[in-house]
């Protein structure tokens, strides 16, 4: 061998050691300390459960974006003044309402604050409706609501519930026993009986206090928004007006509505159980106009780009990935998402946080580094979908691969009480090289036990086209996705920070960061070889 041959061959040798050795100073950065600081606030009851489009995901978004600026990251998506921004911008849309009031004289009442629909009402153009008392909207042989009203072609007003006497009977059944006109059943009872006296819209007066109310009203309007399904473009059939629009109000509204003051309506109340009868034909007609517009409202939310710049071979692009959005809150429960996915949300943060540090002391990657966590994940992986479809922000034919980290803070029954394994998922799909490259490193660094039961195409469970990088894969960009699995907390209220186990969390984050640091370091870019199910 000539000496010179020689010499190059050990100052390659030596380098490559160097670099090894720097990879493990790196990874020693990424401590279960730092990632449980990020996870207490992406996981807090402060965000809301970050729901696509919410106040609380657009907070995490400030708050990743923040940490992006802090370590230097450059922000690289054009803004519309020819600047650059860490978010990617876009809307969604969602069937919703528009414009919904109801106006009694100069006064107009708030929507899912003084009254909420009993179900996804709408009442396209603005219509004004004569409103009745008509008391508890019954009618029996005994009790009789409407024997002194006319309701023909107008909208009717009455308390939730049945009446009792002064004594706290109920006057229906004449004892302390229920009858058939309460709850959903008596509701749906009493807008029959309306609609045979030719109603056509109601108003239940709440049982609930203001206080109560209010709560109520804001847990119905989260419920109802379930069932608007976010699409990437708007819908264009037109919304058709509900037929008989029901309605809950609070007592104050539905004394406004009438015209009468509070103590009034409540007086009417009292009559009935003092004189065991009904109170209806003592209060005047009144009038409102209403609205209630559904159609197509946007929802705006972001994707959060950091862009570490390499050295010689900047032009290709190891993209690190994860979703930051959740599913927000369910039935008056917040939803944190620890694990789903505040765990690979922070991973990716610790992870810029050591590539950064590493350049910043002159060891920073050869290949570019693109640390992205998407919104959208939980409503069909539409922020990544954004991304690849729609507005690739480094073009795809640049991007090596992508490492996307969701769900690995946690363990699932397979594995209790073990927890040094982590499911890897489309690893050799595309590139027998990245899978070659990931065993490699993890057996060199970490020693986890990679468990490849959801790679196998015949998995019920498909996690490969459940996550983001399977938007990425589709273009045939080679991918990985870490998983530790679904446990009992999997899209409930305890997902919580409590729950995970960070010394675990610790180690994946630290086999992703040996990975990409492999991946973005390495003399020949991964190959495109596979092209497995």
């Amino acid at each position: 061998m000539k000496k010179s041959t020689l010499i190059i061959a050990l100052i390659t040798i030596c380098s490559s050691l160097y670099g090894q050795d720097k990879s493990t100073e790196y990874a020693a950065t990424i401590t279960a300390q730092d990632l449980k600081k990020h996870l207490t606030y992406i996981a807090s009851d402060s965000l809301e459960g970050r729901d696509t489009g919410s106040e609380g995901q657009k907070k995490a978004a400030i708050y990743i974006s923040n940490h992006f600026a802090k370590l230097g990251l450059q922000a690289i998506v054009p803004t519309k003044d020819g600047g650059k921004s860490y978010f990617q911008y876009f809307n969604l849309y969602k069937k919703g309402w528009k414009d919904a009031y109801i106006k009694i004289g100069n006064k107009k009442k708030e929507f899912f604050k003084d009254y909420y629909p009993n179900g996804l009402t709408s009442i396209p153009d603005e219509q004004s409706i004569a409103v009745v008392f008509a008391g508890y909207g019954i009618e029996t042989d005994t009790y009789n609501d409407y024997k002194k009203i006319d309701v023909k072609d107008k909208a009717v007003v009455f308390f939730e519930g049945e009446p009792k006497d002064e004594a706290g009977n109920y006057l229906i059944t004449k004892s302390g026993e229920k009858s058939e006109w309460v709850e959903k059943s008596g509701v749906m009872k009493k807008m029959n009986i309306a609609l045979n006296h030719g109603a056509k819209m109601f108003f239940i007066i709440s049982e609930s206090d203001a206080s109560q109310f209010t709560s109520l009203a804001a847990e119905r309007k989260v419920v109802l928004s379930r069932f608007n399904q976010l699409n990437f473009n708007p819908s264009t059939s037109a919304e058709k007006a509900t037929s008989n629009p029901t309605f809950f109000v609070s007592k104050e509204m539905a004394a406004d509505m009438l015209g009468l003051k509070l103590s009034k309506l409540q007086k009417l109340e009292s009559a009935i159980a003092k004189k065991g009868e009904s109170s209806t034909g003592n209060t005047k007609e009144s009038s409102i106009s209403i609205k209630v517009e559904r159609g197509e409202v946007p929802v705006e939310t972001q994707n959060v780009l950091g862009f570490l710049e390499g050295t010689d071979k900047k032009d290709e692009v190891v993209l690190i990935t994860a979703h930051y959005d959740h599913v927000g809150i369910q039935n008056g429960q917040i939803y944190n998402g620890a694990d789903d996915d505040g765990s690979g949300t922070c991973t990716v943060m610790e992870l810029a946080e050591a590539f950064a540090k590493a350049k910043a002391e002159g060891n920073g990657p050869r290949r570019s580094i693109l640390f992205m966590t998407v919104t959208g994940e939980e409503k069909g992986l539409l922020g990544s979908q954004y991304y690849t479809d729609k507005n690739p922000i480094i073009p795809l034919e640049k991007t090596v691969c992508d490492l996307n980290i969701d769900m690995i803070g946690r363990i699932d029954k397979a594995h209790a009480p073990k927890q040094d394994y982590v499911y890897l998922i489309g690893s050799d799909k595309l590139s027998s090289e990245l899978h070659q490259i990931s065993e490699d490193v993890n057996k060199k660094y970490i020693n986890y036990q990679l468990d490849y039961t959801f790679n196998d195409p015949k998995d019920p469970n498909r996690f490969y086209y459940r996550s983001d990088h399977y938007n990425f894969a589709k273009h045939k960009i080679p991918v990985i996705f870490y998983f530790t699995g679904v446990h009992e907390d999997y899209h409930r209220p305890g997902d919580d920070v409590e729950k995970i186990l960070f010394p675990k969390y610790q180690q994946i984050a630290r086999l992703v960061f040996q990975t990409a640091w492999e991946l973005a370091n390495r003399e020949e870019r991964i190959k495109v070889d596979s092209n497995k199910p």
